[in-house]
């Protein structure tokens, strides 16, 4: 038979509440041990309770207060390794800025270098604009400059 499902309010009567506590509480306990014994990590419990005047600490005092110094003193460690996440995201929206605006660089030019071929082919008329009529000279003047270099390059090389 499966359990029922367990339904998690306060519980009003204080000795079922006590004997839920006393079963709950050794359920846990039984759990971080067989997590210790099966991983073979350190591990502690610490469990206040409102009915008894001291907190129950497993597996011993000693052995959760080496547990609590091994994590303080890792916790130091990593701290030069961990990083603010404001800062972190910061510098992740920097690197995505950065990089749409290389493909905004990247894709003017692609669309200067097809109205470019539009204009010679005669799709297109030659811009009005001085400033435009100047970037694409200058973008016919780089278009021949590669091209004569990519041919002085297979000359070399048929030589």
């Amino acid at each position: 038979m499966t359990r029922q499902k367990v339904k998690l309010a306060y519980i009003s009567d204080v000795t079922a509440r006590k004997s839920t506590y006393k079963k709950r509480k050794k359920g846990i306990i039984k759990k971080v041990s067989e997590l210790t014994i099966l991983c073979g990590i350190p591990a502690c419990a610490i469990i206040a309770s409102p009915f008894e005047a001291k907190p129950e600490i497993w597996p011993d005092p000693e052995g959760a207060k080496q547990v609590i110094q091994r994590y303080l003193d890792a916790s130091v460690i990593d701290e030069s390794k961990n990083v603010n996440q404001e800062s972190f995201l910061m510098q992740k929206i920097a690197k995505a800025q950065e990089q749409l605006k290389k493909l905004r660089q990247e894709n003017q030019e692609k669309e200067k270098i097809l109205s470019m071929f539009k204009y010679m082919q005669g799709e297109e008329d030659l811009p009005t604009d001085v400033q435009e009529l100047k970037q694409l000279n200058k973008l016919i003047e780089n278009s021949m400059k590669e091209t004569k270099n990519k041919m002085d390059e297979l000359n070399c090389e048929s030589m």
